[in-house]
């Protein structure tokens, strides 16, 4: 199967916390603009405009993936910007400055980084990546920020809000303060632990892990009603191609 973009696979030797060392892949995906016809943004209500302006005809982000074994990152770039999203467990910001630097661009480059919730193995390296990034502005959902530990203020956002030009989505259930971030104009969105692949599967949050599961359900259903080609997940694998049809039928099933 034909995939768009160049696919790069490499890995590094990273600390795993704790003086450990462990292998991390960092698996980079490289993407130009696509041919892709947005649908309508659903009901999602628009913000305070918080994360930004709300530029329209924004060219659709490239996306860097910072594999870290068990969860991933992500660094999304546009127009020789860059935000991340998510920072993987302690000790991940060396995978993800590999990435940065697969894209072109130093920590000099990063506006923002989005946090989706407040779970350790995405907030990990927080302190270390704003301390690389000194210009950025960190982000994540109004009821999961009381309990991150952040060396600089986060800045509330929730539904409609925008972010380097990526419309946030709230979607509590995983965390009550989960969001995600789509790209409307490259039909891709990146859902943190709202969503995950086992197997190439697509899976909702992991029970175990989540806070409220009617809301969990809800959020897979609303995020079923968005039109986009690419889903970027916390755990597992990417869905590179049909990803909200793939959401529509989860949520379809129950």
């Amino acid at each position: 199967m034909h995939l768009p973009g160049d696919l790069v696979r490499r890995t590094f030797i990273v600390r795993a916390g704790h003086g450990s060392i462990a292998l991390a892949a960092l698996t980079v995906a490289r993407f130009g603009p696509t041919a892709f016809s947005a649908g309508p943004d659903a009901d999602i209500a628009e913000g305070s405009g918080g994360g930004g302006s709300d530029r329209s005809g924004s060219s659709p982000v490239e996306w860097h993936r910072a594999d870290l074994g068990y969860v991933s990152a992500y660094v999304l770039v546009r127009g020789g910007e860059a935000a991340i999203v998510d920072t993987g467990v302690e000790d991940s910001e060396g995978t993800i400055e590999a990435a940065l630097t697969t894209a072109g661009l130093g920590w000099g480059a990063v506006g923002h980084v989005i946090l989706t919730h407040r779970h350790g193995d995405h907030v990990g390296s927080l302190d270390a990546v704003l301390a690389k990034a000194p210009d950025a502005t960190a982000y994540a959902g109004a009821a999961d920020i009381p309990k991150i530990a952040s060396p600089r203020t986060l800045r509330a956002v929730g539904d409609g809000d925008r972010v380097f030009d990526l419309r946030i989505v709230a979607t509590p259930g995983h965390t009550l303060g989960h969001i995600v971030a789509f790209d409307k104009a490259g039909g891709l969105l990146v859902a943190g632990d709202a969503l995950r692949t086992v197997g190439g599967t697509l899976a909702g949050s992991i029970p175990a892990y989540t806070e409220d599961e009617a809301q969990a359900k809800a959020t897979v259903a609303k995020l079923g009603a968005l039109r986009f080609e690419t889903l970027l997940v916390g755990h597992g694998d990417p869905i590179l191609s049909g990803a909200s049809a793939q959401v529509a039928a989860l949520a379809a099933a129950g």
